[in-house]
C-alpha cells in the first residue's frame, strides 16, 4: 500500500505542477526539462527494480527458453542502466532525483502474484509472458517519451542512447510474443 496523499481544495490549482514520490517529496515541475529529469529518474528506478524482478522470473519459468529470455533481458537491462548513467555523466546539468517508480513496483508485484498463485508449468509461463509484456509496454512508452523530450531539449547523445534502449525494449516484446505464440500458449492450453 502507498501512503495516502491528502490535498485540500485550496491547493488543487497548485498541485498540477507537482509530482509526489512515494516518500511524499514533491518535485515542482516548471519546465519541459523538469519533466524529462522526472521521467528519467522514474525510468532509472524502474530499471533498477526490474533487475531484481527478472532474476526471480527466470527462476520461476518452467520453459528453458523463457528462462533464458528473462536472463538475457536481465543482462540487457543492466546495460540500459549503464546508458542512463552515461547520460547523467555527459550532461552535467542533469541530476537524477531519488525516487521509486510505483508503476514498476506494481507490475513486479503482479508478476510475483503469478508466481505465487501458479504451479511451475506452461500455464505459469504463459502468465509470466503476459506480465513481462506489460512491463515491456510500460518501458516502451517511457523510453519513447524520453527520446522525444531529449531531442526537443537538444540532448543529442542522450536521445541516441535512449533510442538504443527503446529499440531493445521493442525487440524484447517481439521475442516474448514469439515465445508465447510459438509454443508456450499452446502447451498451456492442453
Amino acid at each position: 500500500m502507498h501512503p495516502e496523499v491528502k490535498v485540500s481544495p485550496a491547493s488543487l490549482s497548485q498541485t498540477r505542477s507537482y509530482f509526489l514520490t512515494p516518500e511524499g517529496i514533491s518535485m515542482n515541475m516548471k519546465s519541459i526539462e523538469d519533466v524529462f529529469i522526472h521521467l528519467l529518474s522514474d525510468t532509472y528506478s524502474a530499471e533498477k527494480q526490474l533487475t531484481r524482478g527478472l532474476a526471480k522470473l527466470a527462476r520461476a519459468a518452467s520453459s528453458e527458453k523463457l528462462s533464458a529470455a528473462f536472463n538475457a533481458h536481465l543482462e540487457e537491462t543492466q546495460g540500459q542502466i549503464e546508458r542512463i548513467d552515461q547520460i547523467i555523466e555527459q550532461e552535467s546539468n542533469l541530476k537524477i532525483k531519488r525516487m521509486k517508480c510505483v508503476a514498476m513496483e506494481g507490475l513486479i508485484e503482479e508478476a510475483n502474484e503469478v508466481v505465487e498463485s501458479t504451479e511451475k508449468n506452461e500455464v505459469r509461463d504463459a502468465a509470466l509472458i503476459a506480465a513481462a509484456q506489460k512491463v515491456e509496454h510500460y518501458e516502451i512508452a517511457s523510453y519513447g517519451t524520453l527520446v522525444t523530450l531529449a531531442e526537443q531539449l537538444g540532448y543529442k547523445k542522450a536521445a541516441k542512447l535512449l533510442a538504443e534502449t527503446l529499440e531493445e525494449e521493442k525487440q524484447t516484446d517481439v521475442k516474448l510474443t514469439d515465445l508465447a505464440v510459438g509454443n508456450i500458449n499452446m502447451k498451456a492450453e492442453k
